[in-house]
């Protein structure tokens, strides 16, 4: 009996380029014969026709299967949960906006084919904005250097995964899973493939400022301690310095007592200084709150409004 692979696609408000995608995912995998292949598409509440034209689709292809998210779950947690609803041998996740060429299919599945339980695309260029890529090259080598298990540098989140890391996943309890850092986590040898991301041709993307930074520090807060431990340790050194230089100028002015005037514009800095660094740590600590208070609500990682063809 053939082997089965999942393709899964989520999708918000990607009615542009649905249709592409299944045609160069199908065009793929008809070629690759000595396995079965099903399309899984999971839809985070498009406001557009995207649920439409997917099950358009459905109608002419029953290996083509839908779920419709009842609201916009956000894009850490829809996809998770997609991949937590396959159950064939291998699923492989590839995004809707085509900047991942469906073509890589073939190369992640011969990566599998050599033992490889997780086989990560990881972009060696890209034609999105030079700076946003070297932000992104940044932050996953700060992340790498802080976490307790450094995650893939440039990797995407997206690849192929076996269904014995899938079963792994499926165990871990997060209702907001930063996915890259999971997969780390778990331990498996990560197979890599590179990939040359184009650039949007249909359609817009759906990462703004907020999703981005929301990113960012939920890689950090899930997977690193070293920020709570940095906190402690300047707090420590700042203290010393500030009683310190608190000596010094009390000793100044014994000294001096006449001639000594230490001025208002050195009490002015210190208090701002002291004060941003107060509302800084209590930034970092909130970050860890909120991480605290997701997981204490337990809320489900989706909620469907329907499914089609399972």
């Amino acid at each position: 009996m053939k082997k089965i692979i999942s393709i899964l696609t989520p999708t918000f408000n990607e009615e542009d380029n649905v249709q592409e995608l299944y045609n160069r995912v199908k065009s793929v995998t008809s070629k690759i014969r000595k396995y079965n292949f099903e399309h899984i598409f999971i839809d985070n509440h498009s406001q557009d026709s995207t649920v439409k034209k997917i099950k358009r689709i459905i109608l002419k292809d029953k290996s083509v299967k839908l779920i419709v998210n009842s609201r916009n779950f956000g894009h850490f947690n829809s996809p998770f949960y997609g991949l937590m609803q396959t159950k064939a041998n291998a699923a492989i996740q590839i995004a809707s906006d085509l900047q991942t060429p469906p073509e890589v299919i073939k190369d992640l599945v011969l990566e599998w084919e050599k033992g490889f339980k997780t086989v990560l695309l990881v972009k060696s260029e890209s034609k999105e904005s030079s700076i946003l890529f070297y932000f992104r090259a940044l932050y996953y080598k700060l992340l790498s250097k802080i976490s307790n298990v450094p995650p893939i540098i440039n990797a995407t989140g997206e690849g192929l995964y076996d269904k014995v890391v899938l079963d792994a996943l499926k165990k871990i309890d997060d209702p907001y899973p930063f996915f890259r850092g999971l997969l780390a986590e778990i331990g498996f040898p990560i197979g890599r493939v590179k990939l040359k991301q184009e650039k949007r041709k249909k359609g817009v993307s759906k990462n703004n400022f907020y999703s981005l930074y929301d990113a960012a520090l939920l890689g950090i807060t899930n997977h690193s301690t070293v920020p709570l431990r940095l906190m402690v340790m300047l707090g420590f050194i700042l203290s010393i310095i500030s009683f310190s230089l608190a000596l010094l100028f009390l000793f100044a002015k014994l000294l001096n007592w006449d001639t000594f005037d230490l001025g208002i514009a050195p009490m002015l800095i210190g208090i701002f200084f002291f004060g941003a660094m107060q509302m800084f740590f209590l930034g970092v600590l909130g970050e860890y709150i909120i991480a605290i208070h997701t997981r204490v609500r337990k809320m489900p990682l989706v909620v469907e409004l329907e499914r089609i063809n399972f």
